[in-house]
């Protein structure tokens, strides 16, 4: 019943968000993960900087075997930065924060990881398990960039914010059984009929 009733929240969250998410269909990559796997839209035109550095990491094969190193239940999943053993990846420059960009932290969509510095961004993500809008732009205060949304797998999501978690210091939150990034990889674009999807509006409508 637990189970259910978050599988159904989460839903309910990616719903009542559609209308601030855009139309046109993104990049599309698949996410392999040990726990199942994730079929992922990049917000091309929204997040144009932040996609073309997620999508230069991916092509590198650099999330390949990289983990979920940070879950925290009723919040987000974060990896891309850390390997097996908790030593953290070499990486390139910082990317510009384009958390203005419309976009809004909620249930399934991508976003950046970073400092306090708001331009510190470069490789590491997190997944937001809920809707978490404290985490947008305010004004002149830069937010956490949505570069993405989840299209297939949030109960792949839901599984990894439900694993238990211990300390391996410094760290916190770390899932006691890993969970791996397997590969990602682009899919072909899907045609707007064949994803399934309700109609959204333009982001910021």
């Amino acid at each position: 019943m637990k189970q259910f009733l978050r599988n159904t929240a989460l839903c309910c969250g990616l719903i009542a968000g559609l209308s601030v998410l855009p139309v046109q269909a993104g990049t599309l990559v698949q996410m392999q993960t040990s726990a199942g796997n994730l079929e992922i839209e990049l917000f091309d035109d929204q997040a144009p900087k932040t996609v073309a550095n997620f999508l230069q990491y991916v092509n590198e094969g650099f999330y390949n075997g990289s983990i979920f190193h940070r879950v925290i239940p009723g919040f987000m999943i974060q990896g891309g930065g850390f390997t097996q053993d908790m030593q953290k990846k070499q990486t390139h420059a910082p990317v510009e924060n384009e958390s203005n960009n419309g976009l809004s932290n909620l249930a399934g969509t991508l976003a950046m990881a970073r400092t306090n510095d708001p331009h510190s961004a470069t490789a590491q993500f997190f997944i937001n398990s809920v809707d978490n809008p404290r985490l947008d732009a305010r004004g002149s205060q830069h937010g956490y960039t949505v570069f993405a949304r989840i299209v297939k797998g949030m109960d792949v999501v839901s599984d990894i914010s439900d694993t238990p978690t211990t300390v391996r210091a410094p760290h916190r939150d770390v899932p006691t059984t890993p969970i791996i990034i397997l590969d990602i990889k682009p899919l072909p674009v899907k045609k707007e009929a064949e994803t399934e999807r309700p109609r959204q509006q333009d982001a910021g409508a």
